[in-house]
């Protein structure tokens, strides 16, 4: 969080502390904050029962914990919970104000308090913004527990915290919400004496995209339902009301539904037919839509070996390295590395001659062409190897001034066979020459050659 929401107002002075209640003029996704573990939505992979995380909420678990994951997740609904279970003070940092000097502030403080044998929950929020000095200054009491550590992070620990305080730590990662998950966040804060105490009913449709905008973040989509029901006449939210609250038109997509098998097929086709224009529109109706990013990466790189592979050998980089900034960065951000990516496939010189081949290839083992490995290649590392025959005759090729010479790898059956055939599309243009120059040579200048 960049901004205080009002959950920690009283922190890092090194006062005593608790998570307040929430005031009735606190904003709604304050007010619908969890307070037993009952009422938290998602992350059943974290809450099994015996898991640590549901040990430390019951009160019975002493690890300090890093909980990874996107915004909106319920992190800070974890610390909370903890604290509570713990029945001592609580103290809270966030890593956007906090230095040093506060940090063992609130470290002094909880020795005093150890004590009179009174434990301290320390929860900092955005903790991969704090230096490796300050994470430093927290190693010592974690490791002997004088604060119960809390810390929250959007971004891999992996990358972002020192070792020594991840090694002291129970690195838990908490996933996006699902749709099923935000809807039952909605529906509870609609009717909860909490939130909108049914004051306000809200259509179906409106309910539908408010789970499409929100992305998986709980926050966000309770923040627009608020936003909404402020806007809402006649006791009813509709799509307009959402729409007015959160300046972003509803988009008709159904992520399981025929909108979202039409607009991934036209967005694919459009890469494939290298209309880099249409590919960007469908690109941005599948993110407004809220489509999981995760999935238009797994899409791109699929693409980029089926319809683009050797004529550019670099997109299928491009598109893992999308992938992985999906993974690690998150949205909104991530939109930039799914954009660049899409553009550079659909920019890209286009070839089917990757697919074509492991096709032919695969058609051929299917039919039953699979014939004895040649003897030479055999493996003949094992006791009796070589009176099989195994590996006897083998050239090596890099004892060859060119790394490759004549030698028979196919079995019997398929020597001379041809499966991939480059195109004249960009950088296949200059490996056919190569193939043909390779395929020449291992085969023997004499060698007949058979198309398939």
């Amino acid at each position: 969080m960049t901004e205080s929401d009002g959950l920690f107002d009283d922190v890092g002075t090194g006062r005593r502390t608790t998570p307040p209640v929430p005031t009735p003029s606190a904003p709604l996704a304050v007010r619908m904050r969890p307070t037993t573990l009952d009422e938290v939505v998602g992350q059943d992979h974290l809450l099994g029962e015996r898991s640590p995380l549901r040990r430390l909420i019951a009160g019975s678990g002493g690890s300090s914990v890093m909980l990874y994951g996107p915004p909106g997740t319920g992190k800070t609904t974890m610390a909370s919970l903890i604290s509570q279970a713990t029945g001592g003070s609580f103290e809270a940092l966030s890593a956007l104000s906090a230095g040093v000097k506060e940090v063992r502030t609130v470290i002094d403080a909880a020795r005093r308090r150890l004590v009179n044998g009174e434990q301290t929950v320390l929860f900092i929020d955005e903790v991969h913004r704090f230096s490796k000095t300050q994470q430093d200054a927290l190693l010592d009491a974690v490791e002997n527990r004088i604060v119960l550590l809390v810390a929250a992070t959007t971004e891999n620990p992996s990358f972002s915290v020192v070792a020594p305080l991840l090694s002291r730590s129970l690195v838990l990662h908490l996933r996006s919400l699902t749709d099923a998950d935000v809807k039952a966040v909605l529906e509870r804060a609609v009717a909860d004496p909490r939130g909108l105490d049914g004051v306000v009913a809200m259509t179906d449709e409106a309910l539908d995209h408010l789970v499409a905008v929100s992305g998986g973040d709980a926050r966000r989509a309770l923040t627009a339902l608020e936003a909404s029901a402020d806007g809402a006449s006649d006791g009813e939210i509709t799509v307009a009301d959402v729409e007015a609250a959160i300046d972003r038109a509803a988009v008709r997509y159904d992520r399981s539904g025929d909108q979202h098998y039409d607009v991934t097929s036209a967005f694919i086709k459009s890469i494939r037919g290298s209309d880099v224009d249409a590919a960007l529109h469908y690109l941005a109706r599948m993110m407004v839509a809220g489509e999981d990013p995760r999935f238009i990466a797994r899409r791109l790189m699929i693409h980029a070996s089926e319809d683009i592979g050797m004529a550019d050998p670099t997109a299928l980089q491009t598109a893992v390295a999308a992938g992985q900034v999906v993974q690690l960065v998150g949205m909104p951000e991530a939109r930039l590395a799914l954009a660049q990516a899409t553009i550079h496939l659909a920019t890209a010189p286009k070839s089917g001659a990757v697919i074509a081949a492991l096709g032919a290839a695969t058609a051929d083992v299917s039919a039953g062409k699979t014939g004895a490995v040649p003897a030479h290649l055999r493996d003949g590392h094992y006791a009796g190897a070589k009176k099989l025959g195994n590996a006897i005759g083998y050239q090596y090729p890099h004892d060859d001034p060119d790394g490759v010479l004549p030698q028979q790898y196919p079995p019997d059956e398929l020597v001379g066979v041809d499966y991939y055939t480059p195109t004249d599309h960009g950088f296949e243009r200059e490996l056919g020459l190569r193939v043909g120059k390779l395929r020449s040579i291992i085969r023997g200048v004499a060698s007949r050659t058979r198309r398939r």
